[in-house]
């Protein structure tokens, strides 16, 4: 089981080398071909190029045009794993996060190949986002915000039956499902990517969210626009993409630092 790690990165020099550690350390022990990072540049006018060819061991492709479906789409097509793992640039992996997820897979795998009748395909696993830069009392409006949106997604799922959930940035999807759908909506720049991904794959076999896979990431765009206004965004555009298959929201704020002229 061959799983490729694509890591879309915009102006993300600062950032991007804490990412890029966190997935070297957890995959140095794996067998030789059996992992390989790609880091797409999507239009930086910054030194992310530069700062990932440090890496030998990282692939880098260049996708001119803004956005990160854009990002995620050349990352997949650059890639040749069977699993392909979606990590943000300012996210780290957490410990023990590739071991979970090859086991869930093989697991899933064994279970669908004894009784497929009984086990869909394990097509993609999804955790939440447990965000390092944030104090105590905001981690626990994140939670709050995570187990409503847990409840509404058993709901959609398990009642409503439509659609599914994956956390943007902290997801891994068979490339045999994703092949199967089409790759990913270039139509969407930001809001509700994550989760037409997770409704068209919800066709084709099993999206999986736990709790037990969480990524760390940079709790930046929180801090810039507000939790509680992007808890109502989120949840927002997750109902609006699940329900009329496009999102509410068709613009996003850049909550990146410039470069320095």
């Amino acid at each position: 089981m061959r799983i490729s790690f694509v890591v879309p990165a915009y102006n993300e020099e600062a950032y991007l080398p804490a990412c890029l550690e966190s997935i070297l350390d957890q995959t140095r022990s794996l067998p030789d071909g059996t992992c390989e990072i790609i880091v797409v540049n999507n239009a930086s006018s910054d030194r992310t190029r530069e700062v990932a060819l440090r890496y030998r061991s990282v692939t880098v492709v260049d996708e001119p045009r803004k956005g990160l479906t854009f990002a995620r789409q050349a990352g997949f097509a650059a890639s040749s794993g069977s699993l392909i793992a979606n990590v943000d640039s300012d996210s780290r992996l957490t410990p023990g996060w590739v071991a979970k997820v090859l086991s869930t897979f093989a697991q899933a795998e064994i279970a669908h190949s004894a009784n497929p009748e009984a086990h869909r395909p394990l097509v993609s696993l999804s955790g939440p986002l447990a965000y390092y830069d944030l104090t105590s009392s905001q981690r626990r409006l994140v939670h709050v915000f995570y187990m409503t949106a847990w409840i509404t997604y058993a709901i959609n799922r398990y009642i409503l039956r439509v659609g599914s959930m994956v956390q943007g940035g902290n997801f891994v999807v068979s490339r045999a499902a994703l092949e199967a759908i089409g790759g990913f909506n270039t139509s969407i720049s930001f809001y509700g990517e994550d989760t037409d991904i997770a409704r068209r794959l919800n066709q084709v076999g099993e999206v999986r969210f736990t709790f037990a896979l969480k990524m760390s990431s940079s709790a930046r765009r929180l801090k810039s626009e507000g939790i509680l206004t992007m808890a109502v965004r989120y949840s927002i555009n997750y109902l609006w993409t699940t329900f009329f298959k496009r999102p509410y929201t068709d613009t996003y704020i850049d909550i990146r630092e410039q470069p320095e002229a």
